[in-house]
This record gives C-alpha cells, sequence and structure tokens, in this order.
C-alpha cells in the first residue's frame, strides 16, 4: 500500500490554517500542521487522527531560519506546502503607522513565506510532482486606506509567487496563489486590533455572509486536488457582498 502523500501546513493553529489542515486530511493526504502554538496544533493533530486521518504536529516559528530549516530536514519529499502563516497588525494611516508593526508584518507573512518555501522546495521538486499554495490576500492586489502595512507586505507576498513560478518553470512543482478577501474568522481581526473585540466586530457589521474559513480551505483543497498539469495561478475569492477591498455591502 502506497503511502499518502504529505502536506504541510503552517499557521495550522486556528482559522484557515486549521481548516485547510482538516480538508486536505480528508482528501487523503498525510497532513503535517505547524505553527507556534504547540498545544493548539497538537489538539488538531489528535481531532484528525480520530476521525480516521494521519496527522502530526510540529511546533515551528517561520521566521526562525534556523529552526524551519531543521524542520526541512524530516523530509526526503513531500506533496504540498501550505504557506498560511501570517496575519495583519493595526491600521493606521502611513503617516502614523508603526514601523515595528510593519516589519512584524513582513517577517511573517513575506520572510517567513520565503523561509518555508525555500527550505522545503528540494522535498518537494524530489516528489515528481509538488505544489507551493501561497495565501496572499486581495490586499496583494490593491490597496486601501488603514492598510498600508499590511498591503505592503501581502503584495510583497504577491510578488514571491509570480516571481518563483517564472524561475522553477519546467520543474514538477506548481506555485497556487489562493487571494482571500473579507473572511471572517475567530482571530484575524482581533489580532489586528490587539484583543479589541468591538473594533474587529465593525469590521464585518452589517456584511450578509462573509467568506469562512472552511470557504478558503475548500477553495485551497480544490486548487490542490486539480490534475498535476492543471495550475491555478490567481483564485481571487471575496465574498458576495463585497466587490472589491473598499466596496462592500453592508445592511443596517
Amino acid at each position: 500500500m502506497a503511502a499518502s502523500p504529505i502536506a504541510v501546513i503552517t499557521g495550522a493553529s486556528s482559522g484557515i490554517g486549521a481548516a485547510t489542515a482538516r480538508q486536505l486530511a480528508a482528501a487523503g493526504y498525510r497532513v503535517v500542521l505547524t505553527a507556534r502554538r504547540k498545544d493548539r496544533i497538537e489538539d488538531l493533530a489528535a481531532e484528525i487522527t480520530r476521525a480516521g486521518h494521519e496527522a502530526t504536529a510540529y511546533a515551528l516559528d517561520v521566521t526562525d531560519r534556523a529552526a524551519v530549516d531543521e524542520f526541512a530536514t524530516a523530509f526526503r519529499t513531500l506533496a504540498v506546502l501550505v504557506n498560511n502563516a501570517g496575519g495583519a497588525l493595526g491600521a493606521d494611516p502611513v503617516a502614523s503607522g508603526d514601523p515595528a508593526d510593519w516589519r512584524q508584518m513582513y517577517e511573517t507573512n513575506v520572510i517567513g513565506t520565503l523561509n518555508v518555501t525555500q527550505a522545503l522546495l528540494p522535498a518537494l521538486t524530489a516528489s515528481g510532482d509538488g505544489t507551493v499554495v501561497i495565501l496572499s490576500s486581495t490586499a496583494g492586489l490593491s490597496t486601501y486606506e488603514g492598510g498600508g502595512g499590511y498591503v505592503a507586505a501581502k503584495h510583497g507576498e504577491h510578488v514571491l509567487a509570480e516571481t518563483l513560478r517564472l524561475e522553477i518553470v519546467g520543474t514538477p512543482v506548481r506555485v497556487i496563489e489562493v487571494a482571500p478577501g473579507m473572511v471572517k474568522t475567530e482571530e484575524f481581526a482581533t489580532t489586528r486590533f490587539r484583543g479589541d473585540t468591538e473594533k474587529a466586530a465593525k469590521v464585518y457589521a452589517g456584511v450578509d455572509a462573509p467568506l469562512t474559513a472552511d470557504d478558503v480551505a475548500d477553495t485551497i483543497t480544490w486548487a490542490v486536488t486539480r490534475p498535476s498539469h492543471v495550475n491555478i495561478d490567481l483564485l481571487v475569492v471575496r465574498p458576495r457582498a463585497q466587490a472589491s477591498n473598499s466596496k462592500v455591502h453592508r445592511t443596517g
């Protein structure tokens, strides 16, 4: 019996990462869950295992290159890498934004993605049929007021995906970018506003059915499970109520 293909998911402790881990496991992958919060990913791995699938947890900070390189030594071949770790901090204008927030967002969204992709690309190539998924954002495609630092980081991640695809064409590795719009998860907006739940709630106020983590995970899983010769270069997914980053229909 052939071993199940392995999929690594970063930022798998909650939200889109956790939902993607569940859905890829159900699709037949042995999922390796990484995040800084060890207890969260261990609980998720146990949940997935109880459901009859294969999962392991590995505590990892994607901005720690030495730790990422050590993690990568565990893989001779790898089928899928989902670069999901990232996030936003603050919504200040450029004129008063905190450079420390900008730096942290760049380190997590861009350098973290670079670290893990570089470290695991040899194993993805060795598999003969590898897939790199980069979860960016519609913020990586157009800007909006108060989003400067996050937008800059996500633009960097978007360009990383585009450039990598050009550079490795001809190798057996696909590069898929999924760019979600408004997604309501349990932590994204709350983290962005440093625990201010009132501010976080206003992001989604009056919006009829923003995307869920499961919606995005379903999109990622669909893209990954296309035939090997099919590459979904860039898939933008928004809720019906959102026409653009700054055009959202709200009721009430």
